[in-house]
């Protein structure tokens, strides 16, 4: 039964920045930033707590970032130092179960239900995970253990940063009615404001709520909603190495009526793509696309072949599904990747440019 499942969420706290915290401990108590170039084009990859404290954030323009905090200290990063420490962190997950789905470098879903250790406790699992974790790579993570994996996700966040939070299968029920809607992968702010206007603030409020009315507001997304304010998710951890496809996407807080800011809106999604590439291992790039969804929840997506990607290439795409909006907002704003599985000797495409 699903209600049995046993999913442990692993996401490590400011990954990037705590590598590079770890190797000079001279950066940990200043603020720091990974990734930002000071370029136009420049965008916060990741950065430490005291920078957070200024209002730093991921996905962040360089330029407002420095705005909001003169003296943050950026540095480019290195990807292969990341991903060396990825593995280590991966190798430490396949001690507690073979069914591990990574996310990116950062962070992973991992299914222990049928796991021995601890008498097969995932609450004693996850804690030792972090133990371990902490003691092999000097790295803290934070940990949600849950019946599924959108729960295990979102309780992984909610005790950051070096936390845990378990939700047993007898606490479901109490936790999701008092989630905020807004919470729920996919709500942004201007969706959250819709449901609000529907008289739909958590959880509990759209649970009872009639499907056709939520179909009439928001559209495809309403089946989701519905399983999910009432705790469900019947996805399995899958582990498969290689995806054919890799996606992000962002629901921006309001509707975007200039292309420059949606411009923007993509340039803020790129280190996030990077993230899941480097997770992906050696495989061909076969496309690169856009996809933006409209005020009236239409959505549109602008693929191109490529075996290479930068962001620059993106932009062409962008325009292209731009100009299908008829004049409505954009509300949603997402970077597609296709692969082929690689062949025998096939090189690893390269996505740094």
């Amino acid at each position: 039964m699903i209600s049995q499942r046993k999913i442990i969420h692993i996401d490590m706290d400011c990954f990037f920045a705590a590598v590079e915290m770890r190797d000079n401990p001279a950066l940990a108590k200043i603020p720091l930033a990974i990734g930002g170039s000071r370029d136009n084009r420049g965008v916060i990859a990741t950065c430490n707590y005291p920078a957070r404290v200024y209002g730093v954030r991921s996905a962040m323009p360089t330029s407002q970032a420095l705005k909001l905090c003169p003296q943050l200290h950026l540095m480019p990063g290195s990807m292969e130092k990341y991903k060396t420490v990825s593995k280590q962190i991966r190798a430490i997950f396949q001690r507690y179960s073979p069914l591990v789905e990574p996310l990116s470098l950062d962070e992973a879903f991992l299914d222990v239900s049928d796991s021995a250790h601890f008498n097969g406790s995932a609450t004693l699992i996850a804690e030792d995970i972090r133990r371990v974790i902490l003691a092999e790579t000097g790295l803290t993570a934070s940990a949600g253990v849950a019946p599924n994996k959108f729960l295990a996700k979102i309780a992984s966040d909610e005790n950051k940063p070096d936390g845990l939070l378990v939700i047993t299968p007898a606490e479901v029920a109490g936790f999701v009615e008092k989630l905020p809607l807004a919470k729920i992968p996919g709500v942004g702010s201007k969706t959250a404001e819709r449901l609000a206007q529907l008289g739909l603030i958590h959880c509990r409020d759209i649970a009872g709520c009639d499907l056709a009315i939520l179909v009439k507001h928001f559209g495809a997304m309403a089946d989701s909603l519905l399983k999910r304010s009432k705790g469900i998710d019947e996805r399995p951890v899958r582990t498969e190495r290689h995806a054919k496809s890799v996606g992000v996407e962002h629901t921006l807080d309001t509707d975007i009526d200039v292309y420059h800011d949606c411009v923007s809106a993509m340039t803020s999604l790129w280190p996030k793509l990077q993230l899941r590439l480097a997770n992906q291992g050696e495989q061909g790039l076969q496309k690169i696309g856009v996809k933006l969804k409209f005020s009236d929840f239409r959505q549109t997506t602008v693929e191109c072949q490529a075996n290479s990607v930068s962001l620059e290439q993106f932009l062409p795409l962008l325009q292209q599904a731009w100009q299908r909006r008829q004049h409505q907002g954009v509300r949603l704003v997402g970077l597609q990747l296709g692969f082929t599985p690689p062949n025998p000797g096939q090189l690893c495409f390269s996505f740094y440019r």
